[in-house]
């Protein structure tokens, strides 16, 4: 909802002009809006609790549960290319470890203060490079890792098991997560998917002593079971939820968004671009690597030939209300995300410093009521074709924990 500012004086109307002007040029740009603000700065002190170094422009943080952060953070999700030095993403992007390392700081640079890895990312090659960037500015971020896979943690093989959330197994994944990242504290730790064979009581408990060890600081759980989200808050209250949620895929929606409005917990969106679909980087006609290494969307039944025509419907209506903000289909669709509620923060993965920057821009968009609604109701309209995740993935979402004995 727009809402007009109540002039005290000629200076407030001024300023309150100046810093709607710097709102619109940055969400054509495509910029965050204290890039801007830093070169449009005068000289004057800083204000009070504010770094002088790093102007911030009005809303640009956003609750987390107990935490506050940029409203966009980045997604460290790499593992081994074909060819060494190579990383990869999941969806056929590359670059080598001194760019990975590059962008990470670049984002800090820009503002981001929430960085999300995984020790299954790789496994341990995110973790690994996400601690070596963080060298020197790791007070500057709220650092977030997962566990919850059976990993060897010594060879990182994945092992038969599946997923491992024994109380043992979490201690002894948390201390080698804390030398992957080089850091005396992990500031979320998140089960990255509920252990069906483990009393989510048992987890939280564990995570709880943890907190009390002070290797970890907040407590999450990423595509749980609602009632485990219940029983797991009771023992050790949880910070976030981090689920997929886009204009692709809007599940949340009917009951865990619903859930962490009731509980106070915050949301981390990943995949908020739809695996690069919301960004405008999939055609009709696209089709996805499957060698050397599988690009996940070739998995996919949502990205499946057969269905892909159909559903680049909700591109096209991406890309013609982002041209109606001034802005790139990118960030309208992180924009949009933003908007649902004031406590959902989405973490886009890139291996292009460029689109990272871009993505930062979303921070700048608004929409007022009415356009909110307007843009809803037509994304509601749309019917995507295809299950979003493959079955022997899907299957690991909503999983509710064993019962406390």
């Amino acid at each position: 909802m727009s809402i007009r500012p109540t002039p005290m004086n000629a200076d407030l109307e001024g300023q309150n002009q100046q810093r709607r002007h710097l709102m619109l040029t940055a969400a054509t740009l495509g910029v965050a809006p204290w890039l801007l603000s830093a070169c449009a700065s005068t000289a004057g002190g800083a204000e009070a609790g504010r770094s002088p170094g790093r102007p911030q422009a009005a809303g640009a943080r956003r609750r987390l549960g107990p935490l506050e952060v940029f409203p966009v953070g980045l997604g460290c999700q790499w593992r081994p290319g074909a060819t060494p030095g190579v990383v990869v993403d999941s969806y056929s992007s590359r670059f080598d470890r001194p760019a990975a390392i590059r962008l990470i700081r670049q984002a800090v640079d820009q503002g981001v203060t929430l960085i999300d890895t995984a020790e299954a990312y790789g496994p341990f090659l995110s973790e690994d490079i996400v601690g070596e960037a963080l060298q020197g500015i790791r007070d500057k971020v709220v650092l977030e890792t997962k566990f919850g896979f059976d990993i060897d943690q010594v060879t990182g093989q994945r092992l038969p098991g599946g997923r491992n959330s024994r109380p043992e197994h979490i201690r002894r994944v948390v201390d080698a997560q804390l030398r992957r990242l080089r850091t005396d504290r992990i500031d979320v730790l998140i089960q990255h998917r509920v252990d069906p064979n483990v009393p989510i009581e048992d987890v939280a408990g564990t995570v709880k002593d943890l907190i009390g060890a002070g290797k970890v600081r907040h407590f999450g759980l990423s595509e749980p079971g609602l009632q485990s989200v219940r029983r797991a808050h009771a023992v050790q209250p949880l910070a976030v939820i981090q689920n997929e949620y886009s204009m692709l895929w809007r599940g949340p929606e009917a009951q865990v968004l619903p859930l962490c409005e009731e509980l106070g917990i915050g949301f981390v969106c990943w995949s908020p671009l739809g695996m690069g679909f919301l960004a405008g980087g999939v055609r009709a006609d696209s089709r996805f690597a499957t060698a050397p290494i599988t690009d996940f969307r070739a998995i996919s039944p949502r990205f499946a030939p057969e269905v892909l025509p159909a559903n680049m419907a909700l591109a096209d209506l991406v890309r013609n209300w982002a041209q109606r903000k001034n802005a790139t289909p990118g960030q309208l669709s992180l924009a949009w995300l933003l908007a649902q509620k004031p406590w959902i923060v989405p973490i886009p993965g890139t291996t292009n410093a460029a689109h990272m920057t871009e993505n930062l821009g979303a921070a700048s968009i608004s929409f007022t009521a009415q356009e909110l609604q307007q843009l809803n109701t037509a994304v509601a309209a749309i019917r995507i074709q295809g299950d979003r995740l493959p079955p022997a993935v899907a299957v690991m979402s909503g999983v509710e924990a064993a019962p406390k004995r």
